[in-house]
């Protein structure tokens, strides 16, 4: 959290929280959900949860962009290899065909 506490100007979620039934001896006013446990007032945490969900959807995306750039480098273009373009209809076409599935054009050669 310390980058998206740069990008916030400090902003701390964890310590937000709502009052659903106020403390045994009437109180209302906590500063933290730690001092409304307290005194027995039954809090929600909506910030734990909000801190919670940020840090999942920061790990999420790290790793899918880290699982993006293996499989990117495991397999390079083969298909540039394999394939050529049909001069008819410009689709990629295996590069042994004699006549384009596209546009079923005939090719003047098929590679050998």
């Amino acid at each position: 959290m310390p980058p998206i506490s740069l990008l916030t100007g400090g902003l701390d979620f964890s310590n937000k929280f709502l009052i659903l039934r106020a403390a045994k001896d009437g109180s209302t006013a906590f500063n933290t959900p730690a001092d409304a446990a307290k005194a027995g007032a039954v809090t929600w945490n909506y910030g734990n949860f909000t801190t919670l969900a940020i840090n999942f959807l920061i790990v999420a995306i790290a790793i899918f962009l880290v699982i993006r750039i293996i499989n990117q480098l495991r397999h390079p273009a083969e298909e540039a290899l394999d394939t050529k373009d049909c001069p008819a209809c410009a689709m990629k076409i295996p590069i042994k065909a004699t006549r384009c599935p596209h546009c079923t054009s005939e090719l003047s050669e098929a590679a050998h």
